[in-house]
């Protein structure tokens, strides 16, 4: 068995990744790889590692098509412009993956204050499953469309998500600083980002704007089952990729490390993408992997809950697939493995 795909916004950094796990995967074939640039582009041409993986050009975006001759997509296109696409692509019965934000959030004025723009597709907001299949697996299989989570949030919520369900630590004064590998910004030409701007320099961003907030306390609340507010906070560091999250937390009282380490090891026993581990963990572990590694340390009258990913892959591509897997029913570790 095989399923037809279709990936809308091929010529990302995260589109990349996902082309390469989609090469290796034996029941994904490629139909349909859809740009916004002109000229007649191939695959290849954009992405000269790929070369002798597929040969299809880069077509403009024809949903019609895509409906007619697809089963499967993934829509990589920013905010917005993919919930106008993938409302199309779901009345004619396709299965999507998105990987914007669109549909990450339930509440309406929440995504339209944080994104600043009007919902293209508002009335499924709260309908669709959140993309962490160590969470949401069940609602995942079932489902047609499903929000891929953010990068950061994923870091984040793998991290703190045990503690807050098992009520080990309080859910005020949650505290998440994260840095980001100079990918996370995406293929795109701001100065900020370029080799020069970027080497040799750290820089916190979007201190108190950032729009992975909203997704954490949001997800965090549903895990603790009480309003969860996250103080975020991202940096931009001198690397290609990985994400490093360190999150700062209150025990309650008579909770040890040693108990939150355990309620991570137990909730994630016989999770295949998540690592609890008992030693600092290092974005290099996980570069080039769909794996999240985290360990927790006790630091005075704090717990630091520490974890590690690569935000192309278990932050984004490899999520993807693992979805794929599962709303398709392959095994969810094909191709990731």
């Amino acid at each position: 068995m095989t399923t037809r795909i279709a990936v809308i916004g091929a010529t990302g950094y995260t589109a990349f990744e996902l082309l390469k796990i989609l090469a290796r995967h034996p029941s994904a074939e490629l139909i349909i790889a859809t740009s916004r640039q002109d000229g007649n582009l191939s695959i290849q041409d954009v992405h000269p590692a790929l070369a002798g993986c597929f040969d299809l050009p880069l077509t403009q975006l024809d949903v019609e098509t895509i409906r007619s001759e697809v089963d499967f997509v993934f829509s990589c296109l920013p905010h917005a412009a993919s919930a106008s696409t993938v409302g199309s692509l779901m009345n004619g019965g396709v299965k999507v993956v998105d990987f914007s934000a669109d549909y990450r959030l339930i509440d309406l004025a929440v995504y339209e204050k944080w994104y600043g723009v009007e919902h293209p597709d508002g009335d499924r907001l709260g309908s669709v499953p959140y993309g962490l299949p160590e969470l949401y697996r069940d609602e995942i299989r079932q489902a047609n469309l499903v929000a891929n989570p953010g990068c950061y949030p994923t870091s984040a919520i793998l991290a703190l998500a045990p503690l807050l369900k098992e009520k080990l630590i309080s859910t005020n004064d949650i505290i998440v600083n994260a840095v980001s590998g100079v990918s996370g910004a995406g293929r795109n030409a701001n100065p900020a980002f370029q080799y020069c701007e970027a080497n040799e320099n750290v820089k916190a961003y979007g201190i108190g704007t950032h729009r992975h907030a909203p997704e954490i306390s949001q997800y965090c609340t549903f895990v603790a089952e009480e309003n969860c507010e996250v103080l975020f906070t991202p940096h931009l560091v001198p690397m290609h990729r990985g994400i490093f999250t360190t999150c700062y937390v209150r025990p309650n009282d008579g909770i040890s490390a040693n108990d939150a380490f355990a309620a991570l090891r137990d909730i994630y026993c016989g999770e295949q993408f998540v690592r609890v581990v008992n030693h600092p963990v290092e974005t290099k572990n996980v570069a080039n992997t769909n794996y999240c590694d985290l360990a927790v340390f006790q630091n005075n009258d704090r717990l630091v809950v520490v974890s590690a990913i690569d935000n192309l892959i278990k932050g984004a591509a490899g999520a993807a697939v693992q979805n794929f897997n599962l709303m398709c029913g392959y095994d969810e570790a094909t191709a990731l493995l």
